[in-house]
């Protein structure tokens, strides 16, 4: 079974080029799966998910 990877909040917004706040905003509407494992994570997949669904978000 293939390792899904974890990302962190921060590495989201780097990876988005937007503020962690908007993550944290994105999360809380649902809009962007995420796992609290002590802090919030976010699976590789979920982000590529977000992505393509997403209609502001250019990556």
């Amino acid at each position: 079974m293939p390792k899904k990877e974890f990302l962190t909040v921060k590495k989201v917004a780097d990876y988005l080029q937007i503020n962690e706040r908007t993550v944290y905003r994105y999360i809380k509407a649902k809009k962007l799966k995420a796992t609290k494992i002590g802090s919030w994570r976010v699976y590789f997949d979920d982000l590529q998910d977000f992505i393509k669904h997403s209609s502001n978000i250019h990556k």
